[in-house]
């Protein structure tokens, strides 16, 4: 049987379910099972030129990859939970009811990869908005996003976000945060788990030895001090705790920092000299990445006891339901759940 992932589609009332479709049918080495509401998915069929007919309910998960064995152009549909009227999820306005929905899918979806069911997960573009005003309980009352959420109910203390593209690789020390709070919130620590995490992870992706770049808070590295001395006390110290950690697990990358934030990026842009930047903060991270690989780039998630990836784009609210919606970025996460799992798509 071919692996399986499981793919929450995102909001219903976003880009999320076409772009979801769109990718799902052009899939052939893996089972792209889709994690949501079949009416949803039906209409985002249409808009996409896919022949809802190819959508097929399974009312057991397990069952994906036989059903696809069977019916090759089939695409398997698991819609956990009460159906969704599609006057609940209008274009561009999300409903209580489609945030409700889209947070289900999530759980639903990350049961399944945790169960055995699906080997990794894939997850669409949410509302936090519409999740943080849904009414779900306490989890969806405080979701910033999916690295927090999947960390919480995976039981993992040390995640980190990263980016990856052909063109940048980039991981972030912390991620949702006010700005005036990053500061405190760079530890030795923290510099070390994001570190070790981005080094595992390009051992995975790159061909030779992974060199990765552990960048500065301040302008210029702090010029010794005069800037801040945030990378003498927080960042060099990490730098050091996670080459040990390397050591001790025997994951060879070279660790080098902390280099000037703005080199750093420019010298990892197409891997002219590193293959990969320890971001400190968010915007550090993702204005860079959303640059020069936005729609193509994946989110994902590292330290979890599963295999997630994600679309780098948001619910696109203003293009939902033209059928304009670009699925690459989709694509892009299915295949490095793909590479991650060992298949290929």
């Amino acid at each position: 049987m071919k692996p399986t992932l499981a793919i929450s589609i995102g909001c219903p009332s976003g880009i999320g379910p076409e772009v979801a479709v769109a990718s799902a049918a052009s899939v052939k080495d893996v089972v792209c099972l889709l994690v949501g509401d079949l009416d949803v998915l039906a209409r985002a069929a249409r808009l996409v030129g896919v022949a809802p007919e190819r959508l097929v309910a399974v009312q057991d998960p397990a069952t994906a990859a036989s059903r696809v064995a069977e019916q090759p152009d089939a695409i398997p549909v698991f819609s956990p939970g009460p159906r969704l009227a599609l006057d609940a999820a209008p274009f561009g306005h999300p409903s209580a009811e489609a945030g409700r929905a889209q947070l289900l899918w999530i759980d639903e979806a990350t049961e399944l990869v945790r169960g055995g069911v699906a080997q990794a997960l894939v997850t669409g573009p949410v509302s936090k908005h519409a999740i943080l005003t849904s009414g779900a309980g306490a989890a969806a009352d405080r979701f910033l996003g999916h690295t927090e959420h999947l960390a919480r109910r995976l039981g993992t203390d040390e995640v980190t976000m990263a980016f990856a593209s052909d063109e940048l690789v980039v991981g972030l020390v912390t991620t949702h945060l006010p700005l005036r709070q990053v500061p405190s919130a760079i530890t030795r620590g923290e510099v070390a788990r994001a570190t070790a995490h981005l080094a595992e992870l390009m051992t995975k992706l790159s061909p030779s030895r992974p060199r990765i770049a552990v960048a500065s808070l301040n302008p210029h590295a702090g010029e010794e001090g005069a800037l801040g001395d945030e990378e003498a006390a927080h960042i060099a110290p990490g730098i050091e705790l996670a080459r040990e950690s390397l050591r001790e697990r025997g994951v060879d990358a070279e660790i080098v920092g902390p280099v000037g934030a703005e080199t750093a990026i420019r010298l990892a842009y197409r891997r002219r000299r590193y293959d990969a930047v320890v971001a400190m903060y968010h915007d550090q991270a993702t204005i860079p990445m959303k640059l020069v690989g936005f729609g193509e780039a994946v989110n994902v998630t590292l330290g979890l006891p599963i295999v997630r990836t994600s679309v780098d784009h948001g619910t696109g609210y203003d293009i939902a339901g033209s059928g304009r919606a670009d699925p690459a970025g989709m694509r892009a996460a299915i295949d490095l759940a793909s590479r991650l799992i060992g298949a290929r798509s």
